[in-house]
């Protein structure tokens, strides 16, 4: 199991955490990422990182798909690969619908042939085997609507960009999580229970790898994982909390919230609606608290080193491929590393 480095987006304030990718870098750590919500943007981090990195994967969890079209997706995608000798991972997703209708003023649309549309779109530019031609629900090259000029033609990338440039996908729900199998190289889980693999997800890959005809080799499945390292356990996990209450309860509306969604297939359904209730009424320190320990334990790694050696056997034992952690400090980051000796 690989080790990678997840930032996320930035507050109010953009710092990136320079000191600790260098050190990443420098302790072999296979990939740091960067992401994006409705504020700072994932590419600009990851072009300023990889010009102060040697050798540690650069990927985006996630650039958001609406945000771009398909086309520009590539191109920034191949830029950033050839700039970085070749150390760039395409992840990709389409966000919810309050940011992808209420932010970037797109229709939210069918996610599942969406998806498929762009991904199509994004590997052909890649690979420069024809010009580019496109006739979808959603995704027309050249563009041929009522308003066009008719000038437009199909286009090969001037720039050469590497065929097999892996594409990572963003997936919670079922379906989704089949589409990623098929279509992707790798897959990006959120709030990832290893312990509830076989029963939430097991499945659902088998049947992509099924319908493209692949094996699974090769498949990465990196998901991310909160560490607090500390001999105050309950503490640490106070640290988790808040931004489990905050995605159960608050992110989406109440009855479309996908973490919501995916926590109560853990088993957390009830204490979910009342997460749910709690945070949209406005008492998020009430909600906050009820986030229980358990769900806590299943995906983020909190306490003294000894403990999250022992909690990383769980990890170890699942189908994770690439596991990459959100960090306070090199020191966590190292204390992770040490664990897995």
């Amino acid at each position: 199991m690989r080790i990678g480095l997840m930032l996320g987006y930035s507050g109010p304030k953009l710092e990136l955490p320079l000191e600790l990718v260098q050190e990443a870098d420098r302790l072999g750590v296979h990939v740091v990422w960067t992401a994006e919500a409705y504020g700072s943007d994932a590419v600009a981090p990851l072009a300023w990182l990889g010009a102060l990195t040697r050798n540690i994967r650069l990927g985006t969890a996630i650039m958001q798909m609406p945000a771009r079209t398909p086309a520009n997706t590539a191109m920034t995608a191949m830029t950033l690969d050839q700039l970085s000798g070749g150390r760039f991972m395409l992840g990709l997703g389409l966000s919810g619908p309050q940011v992808v209708e209420g932010w970037h003023g797109q229709a939210y649309g069918k996610p599942l042939p969406k998806t498929r549309e762009y991904v199509s779109i994004v590997r052909a530019i890649f690979k420069r085997e024809h010009p580019l031609v496109h006739d979808g629900q959603y995704y027309q090259i050249p563009y041929q609507g009522a308003d066009a000029t008719g000038l437009g033609k199909p286009l090969k990338s001037i720039l050469h960009g590497r065929p097999d440039l892996p594409i990572y996908l963003a997936a919670i729900g079922p379906k989704n999580v089949e589409l990623a199998a098929e279509i992707a190289d790798g897959w990006l889980p959120i709030f990832f229970a290893p312990r509830h693999y076989d029963a939430v997800y097991k499945e659902h890959v088998a049947a992509g790898f099924a319908r493209a005809g692949k094996s699974g080799a090769g498949f990465d499945i990196a998901p991310a994982a909160a560490v607090f390292v500390g001999d105050d356990i309950d503490a640490c996990r106070a640290k988790v909390k808040p931004q489990l209450a905050l995605y159960i309860g608050g992110m989406g509306a109440k009855d479309k919230n996908f973490y919501h969604d995916l926590v109560t297939r853990y088993g957390y359904g009830d204490t979910a609606n009342r997460i749910q209730e709690l945070y949209l009424s406005g008492k998020k320190a009430e909600a906050i608290a009820l986030v229980p320990d358990a769900l806590v334990d299943e995906v983020a790694l909190c306490g003294p080193q000894a403990r999250i050696k022992d909690l990383l056997a769980v990890w170890k034992a699942s189908p994770v491929t690439t596991l990459n952690l959100t960090v306070e400090d090199a020191a966590a980051l190292r204390t992770v590393l040490e664990a897995l000796l």
